[in-house]
C-alpha cells in the first residue's frame, strides 16, 4: 500500500505539470500552441514513416558510431521485404502499417497513449521467398514532445521481429527530426526492448514444469479424496484424517460453516474488520492500476486527486495497520491464556515451527504462480510491464521472501505485498519476549512495552526530521531515494500498530469474563474520540492536496506519520471493545454479519492472490480506458470476484491440505481424547487472514476449528475433540 500512495502522489504532480498549472508555464501559451501544431504533423505517423523509408539503407537502421551486426543485416533484409510488400500491395505488409497507433486525439484532455492493434501486429507471420518467416514485433514508442507534453505521448509501432528496439529507435529519431525538427539527446530513448512483444513464446523451463506438476498432483489427490468422501464414506466421522485433510467436500463445509449463536467471549467483529480491510487494500491497488492505465482522460485524475474521496484511497495503508493491530491483539490474548493454563510455560520452538509450516506452503506456491504461471495466463501490449511485480526480482530474491526477511535483505522484493508477512513474522518472533514480560510483571511489563512503542515512534519522527526523509514527498527531498520503502517496510518503523494491538490484547485478557458498565455520555465520548482518530488519520492530508502543495513541511509530515500509526489502532481498540461489551450498536451489527465469515477465512489466500488477478486483467488491456470512480468500481468487482475464486481454489488445493498434514505430523498437535472445555475457552484464537495471519486451528471469532495461522499454544482441548469428531478444517 505504500507504493499506492507514492504512485498516486507522483502521478498527481506529473499531471499537474502536464496541465500547465505551474505558474512558470502560465505565460508560455504561445509556445505551447506551436508545440501542439508540431504534434499535429505526426497524426499520420505510419504513412509518413514508410513513405520516408521507401528506399531504406543499412545506415538508416544502425545508430551512429556502431558497426552493423548480423541482427542489423537480418533486420535490413526483412525491412526491405516489408517496403517491397507495401509497393506491391501485399495484405500482410498493410496489416503491419494498420496495427500502428497514432498520435492520440484528445491530448489536451490527457489522452496520451494509443495502443494501436496489438493482436494484428503479433499475428503477422509471412513466409518469404527464401523460406524465411517474417514475424510482426509490437512495441510502444515514446514521443517526448516538449514543453507541451511533460509526461510524453506513447504510441504503438509494428516492425519485423528481427529488428531490435535500437533499430526502431534510430529510424524513428530520423523521421521525427525531418517531420517536426525534433532533436533528441542520446539519453532519450524512444523505443525500449522491454515494451516489445512477438508471438514467439519461450519453452517451459524446469521450474514451470515443476509448478504445473505440483499443482496437478495436489489437484489429483484432492479429487480422489473428495470422490472417496462423497461416494464411499457414508459416515463423515469415520473418514480417515489423511483423506479428510485433502477432501474438498470436508474443507468446503468447514470454510462455509457460519456461526450465528451468540457467545459473550467471541470477538465476532474481527470478521468484519478483516473483510473491510482486505477490500480496502484491493480497491487501493485497483486505483493504482486504473490511474496508470491508458486512459483517454488522464488529466481528470488531477481533479479527482483534490476530492475528499481520494484521501480514502490514498490512505489505504491504514488497512495494513488494521491487520497489524488484529495480529498483535490475538497473539497476546491467545498466548497469555495458554501460559495461564501451562503455569507460565511457552513452547517457543513449536510456536515458530507451527507458524512457519502454516504460512510458507501457500506463500511458496504464490511465488511460483506469479513467477511462472502468470506469464502464461495472458497476453497484451501492457502484459508483464505492470506496476507491481518484476519477474527479475522474483528470480533473484524469492528465497528471502520464504525466509521472511526480504524487507531487510533485498533491495527489490518478490511479491511486493509480501512485505507485510515479513514484518508480521518478525514481530511474531519477538512476541515471546513481550509475553514473558507482561506475564511476569503484569502492568509494569505493559508499561515497558508502552515505552518501547513511544520510543519507536520517536525514532521514526527523529529519523524523518533529522535526515529530511519523507514518506509522502520523497521525490522532492534530499536523502536516499529508496528510503520511502524503508519507512514503510522496515519492522521498527511499522511496529506501532502491532504493539498497540498487543497492549490492547493484554487489557482484554485482564478483564476476561468481566462486563464493563459505562454511562451513556462515556459511550458517546468513546465513539466520538474513535471517529475523530480514524477520520483525522484519513483526511489530515486533504488540505495539502486541495491546495496543490507539492512539498509538505517535513515537521508536519513527521508528526502525522509517527502519530497516525498509533492513532489508527487506538481507534480500532474502541471499536473492538465497544462491540465486545455491547456498546457497538449499528457498527457491531454490520461487523458481526455472518456474511463476513467466509471472506475472513479466505482472506489470507485473497491477500496473496489478488495482485495476480489485477496484474492479469490490467496487462490484458488492449484498448484505451476511461477513468472515473464508477469505472474503477467496475474493475474492482471483477478483480475481487476472481480473486475470491482463486483464493478458494488455492485454499482447497494447498492451504487446507497442508494445514491438515501439519496438524497430523506434529506429535503434540494430533487429536487426543481430553475433556471438553466451554466454547469460550478457545474462541479467541486467531484465524487466517492477511491481517493477523495467525494460522491457528480454532477460529478466534466463532471457536470452530477452522485452521489458518500458527498458534502460540499447543492444540487446545476443544480443538482436539473437534478434530476427533470430524469438525477440523485444515
Amino acid at each position: 500500500m505504500a507504493r499506492t500512495t507514492v504512485v498516486l502522489l507522483i502521478f498527481g504532480l506529473a499531471v499537474s505539470s502536464a496541465l500547465d498549472l505551474d505558474p512558470e508555464l502560465n505565460g508560455d501559451i504561445e509556445l505551447g500552441v506551436r508545440e501542439y501544431q508540431r504534434l499535429n504533423k505526426l497524426r499520420h505517423l505510419p504513412e509518413e514513416f514508410f513513405s520516408h523509408y521507401q528506399n531504406v539503407t543499412l545506415e538508416d537502421l544502425v545508430p551512429e558510431g556502431r558497426l552493423p551486426t548480423v541482427q542489423d543485416l537480418q533486420c535490413y533484409a526483412e525491412f526491405t521485404q516489408l517496403t517491397a510488400g507495401l509497393a506491391t500491395g501485399s495484405l500482410w505488409a498493410f496489416r503491419m502499417i494498420d496495427s500502428w497507433g497514432s498520435v492520440p486525439a484528445g491530448i489536451l484532455k490527457g489522452h496520451l497513449k494509443d495502443l494501436g492493434h496489438y493482436d494484428e501486429c503479433v499475428a503477422i507471420e509471412q513466409t518469404l521467398a527464401s523460406s524465411h518467416t517474417l514475424l510482426g514485433k509490437y512495441c510502444l514508442a515514446n514521443l517526448p514532445l516538449q514543453p507541451l507534453m511533460r509526461i510524453g505521448v506513447q504510441t504503438a509501432v509494428c516492425f519485423p521481429a528481427s529488428c531490435s528496439a535500437s533499430n526502431m529507435d534510430t529510424l524513428l529519431r530520423r523521421v521525427l527530426k525531418q517531420l517536426v525538427g525534433l532533436e533528441l539527446s542520446d539519453n532519450q530513448t524512444l523505443v525500449r526492448e522491454s515494451t516489445c512483444k512477438t508471438s514467439e513464446r519461450e519453452a517451459y523451463d524446469a521450474v514451470t514444469i515443476f509448478t504445473i506438476v505440483l499443482l496437478s498432483v495436489f489437484g489429483g489427490v484432492v479429487a480422489l479424496a473428495t470422490l472417496y468422501d462423497y461416494f464411499l464414506c457414508e459416515d463423515q466421522k469415520k473418514l480417515p484424517a489423511l483423506l479428510k485433510a485433502f477432501s474438498a467436500r470436508a474443507n468446503s463445509r468447514s470454510l462455509f460453516r457460519i456461526t450465528t449463536e451468540p457467545n459473550p467471549n467471541v470477538i465476532e467483529c474481527l470478521h468484519g474488520i478483516r473483510g473491510m480491510s482486505l477490500i480496502w487494500v484491493c480497491l487501493g491497488h485497483d486505483y493504482v492500476i486504473g490511474i496508470t492505465s491508458p486512459n483517454i482522460n488522464m488529466y481528470d485524475v488531477y481533479t479527482w486527486a483534490k476530492t475528499p474521496f481520494m484521501n480514502i484511497i490514498y490512505e489505504g495503508v491504514f488497512a495494513v495497520d488494521s491487520f497489524f493491530f488484529i495480529s498483535g491483539m490475538l497473539v497476546a490474548m491467545v498466548a497469555l491464556r495458554s501460559m495461564e493454563r501451562a503455569k507460565g510455560k511457552l513452547n517457543i520452538p513449536l510456536m515458530y515451527l507451527h507458524r512457519y509450516l502454516r504460512l510458507t506452503p501457500i506463500l511458496a506456491v504464490s511465488i511460483l504462480l506469479y513467477l511462472k504461471l502468470l506469464p502464461l495466463m495472458g497476453d497484451g501490449p501492457l502484459f508483464g510491464n505492470w506496476n507491481f511485480d518484476s519477474y527479475d526480482s522474483c528470480n533473484d530474491n524469492w528465497y528471502w521472501t520464504l525466509l521472511y526477511i526480504q524487507n531487510y535483505a533485498a533491495d527489490q522484493q518478490c511479491l511486493v505485498h509480501a512485505w507485510y508477512l515479513a514484518i508480521d513474522m518478525q514481530l511474531y518472533i519477538l512476541a515471546p519476549v513481550l509475553l514473558i514480560i507482561v506475564y511476569k510483571w503484569g502492568k509494569k511489563g505493559a508499561a515497558v512495552i508502552l515505552l518501547l512503542l513511544l520510543a519507536l515512534a520517536a525514532y521514526l519522527f527523529g529519523t524523518m526530521v533529522i535526515n529530511n526523509n519523507s514518506l509522502i514527498n520523497s521525490g522532492g527531498r534530499e536523502g536516499p531515494d529508496d528510503y520511502t520503502d524503508d519507512l514503510s517496510h522496515y519492522t521498527h518503523n511499522r511496529a506501532s500498530g502491532w504493539l498497540v494491538g498487543f497492549l490492547f490484547g493484554y487489557f482484554l485478557h485482564t478483564i476476561r469474563g468481566k462486563t464493563i458498565q459505562l454511562s451513556r455520555p462515556a459511550i458517546w465520548l468513546g465513539w466520538i474520540t474513535c471517529l475523530v482518530l480514524l477520520l483525522t488519520c484519513i483526511f489530515a492530508m486533504y488540505p495539502y492536496a486541495k491546495a496543490n502543495a507539492k512539498t509538505l513541511p517535513i515537521l508536519n509530515e513527521a508528526f502525522y506519520v509517527s502519530l497516525s500509526r498509533i492513532a489508527w489502532p487506538l481507534g480500532l481498540s474502541w471499536v473492538v471493545f465497544a462491540c465486545m461489551q455491547g456498546y457497538g450498536g449499528l457498527a457491531n451489527s454490520f461487523l458481526t454479519s455472518p456474511l463476513w465469515q467466509p471472506v475472513s477465512k479466505l482472506s489470507f489466500c485473497i491477500y496473496l492472490g489478488h495482485l495476480l488477478i489485477q496484474n492479469l486483467n490490467g496487462g490484458r488491456t488492449r484498448v484505451n480506458t476511461y477513468f472515473s470512480n464508477y469505472d474503477i468500481m467496475l474493475r474492482f468487482w471483477q478483480d475481487f470476484g476472481f480473486s475470491v475464486l482463486l483464493a478458494y481454489v488455492m485454499y482447497i488445493l494447498i492451504e487446507a491440505p497442508c494445514g491438515g498434514l501439519e496438524s497430523l505430523i506434529l506429535p503434540n498437535r494430533r487429536p487426543a481424547p481430553q475433556p471438553k472445555l466451554q466454547p469460550a475457552e478457545s474462541s479467541l484464537e486467531p484465524h487466517p487472514s492477511p491481517a493477523d495471519v495467525e494460522k491457528q486451528a480454532p477460529d478466534p471469532v466463532n471457536g470452530s476449528a477452522t485452521a489458518s495461522a500458527p498458534s502460540l499454544e499447543c492444540k487446545t482441548e476443544l480443538q482436539a475433540n473437534e478434530e476427533k469428531e470430524g469438525n477440523t478444517s485444515s
